[in-house]
């Protein structure tokens, strides 16, 4: 069974066990009346044990599944983690949906350039050459030509 998400526009309203779910960002979309989705939105919420059971056991038998798990913090404390898609008014979307283009970066000047990997590429290797082998003394007679 795929998990299955509330539509939502916080997390009050994602843990509410009325609340429409969907698997898909097309479907959410579908479901969302007026609104629009934003995204699939998880928030971390920090609560009691006795919290965590009945939230737990709260959403086990609805439509949605699987979008709100339980974790602990490194004290042992449960930490609940709600995944739902997060639905916004259009006037608030048209808004954030225009993302500002980055400035361009400038050119460095031929004096500012970095030139590290001259200092470490010069040799056209980067690894060490390899180890060389210990010969024995004792035999090199082994093979050297024979003389008479």
């Amino acid at each position: 069974m795929s998990h299955a998400y509330p539509l939502a526009r916080n997390v009050t309203e994602a843990l509410d066990p009325a609340a429409r779910g969907a698997r898909t960002r097309v479907e959410a979309e579908k479901l969302a009346g007026g609104l629009v989705v934003e995204s699939l939105h998880t928030e971390w919420m920090s609560v009691s044990e006795e919290e965590a059971a009945a939230k737990m056991a709260g959403t086990a038998d609805g439509l949605t599944h699987g979008f709100l798990q339980r974790y602990e913090d490194d004290k042992g404390a449960p930490v609940l983690a709600v995944s739902y898609w997060r639905l916004v008014d259009p006037a608030t979307a048209k808004k954030a949906a225009k993302p500002k283009k980055p400035a361009p970066a400038p050119e460095p000047k031929a004096e500012e350039t970095d030139h590290t990997d001259d200092l470490y590429f010069r040799s056209g290797r980067t690894k060490p050459g390899r180890r060389k082998r210990f010969v024995d003394p004792n035999q090199l007679d082994l093979f050297e030509p024979n003389e008479g």
